[in-house]
């Protein structure tokens, strides 16, 4: 029987789930320029408060077994129907707020060492490289986030995150630090187990609502079901396979990411290579210029040898 805390739980996760999903997609174009423009304390603000809306929306129906565990755990097995039970120092309901926010909180922190190490690099790179080379080096990340889903790391923090019982036996402690000791810990296991995917997002833009869905779902699986394993070596292959295409050219996926960069950016996002008609221009004066006579007058064509003194 689910009592009443369980019920409230569930409806605020699923709640503030909606809302990260709505924020996430009303602002996408604002968490766009920020990538552009990382040093801007205002976007970047920006960025990080929509990133953990979106973590929220994302992680929060995956983590919902470990919340609704935690949450008996803290009340000692009681069935007592109020919606706020005391458990010395603390409500259950601070320590659930300390435990979903010190979890929230690393995911924030990963968003701001991710728009920097990401951005910054990408954007200098947008300016370097052509599209088919861009092309490469995206597909070089997809790859290597498809290896990822075969480490044994992988595969440790995904033990946690689907095992709930199992990280509460390792990780257990009381009170309001404990709240947030273990809040914390699981946002690590957290993001050691699903930070390919939100790189893939960032990389190559893909933060609009379908593919957010579809990495959701991935997760969910992975965490929810006791084979997630294999649901993340799937998405692995998959991830592998579509690397590979990108970088061999018969995929892209820069479309969508150099034109918002190089928009941005004030530039043409075909300004990278030299259009047709600029090719022929710069041949012709080529041309024009290999067949001038150095020697002649441009006023009037004759040969400034040819002319007396």
């Amino acid at each position: 029987m689910i009592g009443r805390l369980e019920k409230m739980l569930i409806i605020a996760l699923v709640g503030s789930s909606a809302l990260g999903w709505i924020a996430s997609q009303v602002f996408q174009t604002d968490m766009m320029s920020a990538m552009v423009e990382p040093n801007d304390a205002v976007k970047a603000s920006i960025f990080v408060t929509v990133w953990t809306a979106g973590m929220a929306a994302m992680m929060f129906p995956a983590i919902s077994p470990m919340v609704l565990l935690y949450n008996r755990l803290s009340r000692g097995g009681s069935e007592s129907q109020h919606p706020v039970a005391e458990t010395g120092n603390a409500t259950v309901g601070v320590k659930m707020i300390l435990f979903t926010g010190s979890y929230l909180a690393v995911w924030s922190l990963a968003g701001i060492a991710l728009l920097l190490a990401w951005s910054l690099p990408a954007a200098a790179l947008a300016g370097l490289l052509n599209p088919a080379g861009f092309g490469v080096f995206l597909g070089s990340i997809l790859a290597a986030a498809g290896a990822y889903q075969f480490t044994p790391l992988k595969s440790k923090c995904l033990g946690y995150c689907e095992s709930p019982m199992s990280f509460f036996m390792r990780h257990w402690k009381k009170g309001n630090g404990g709240a947030l000791s273990m809040g914390t810990y699981h946002g690590l296991y957290c993001l050691g187990c699903c930070w390919p995917y939100f790189l893939i997002m960032v990389a190559l833009g893909w933060m609009d609502i379908l593919w957010m869905a579809l990495f959701a779902g991935t997760i969910f699986v992975e965490k929810i079901s006791s084979r997630g394993i294999w649901a993340a070596r799937i998405a692995g292959v998959a991830l592998i396979a579509t690397g590979m295409a990108v970088m061999t050219g018969l995929a892209d996926v820069t479309g969508n990411q150099m034109m918002s960069m190089t928009d941005s950016m004030g530039m043409d996002s075909n300004a990278l290579e030299p259009s047709p008609s600029d090719q022929s221009l710069l041949s012709g004066s080529e041309n024009s210029s290999d067949s001038e006579d150095p020697n002649e007058n441009p006023m009037t064509g004759e040969g400034m040898s040819d002319m007396g003194t």
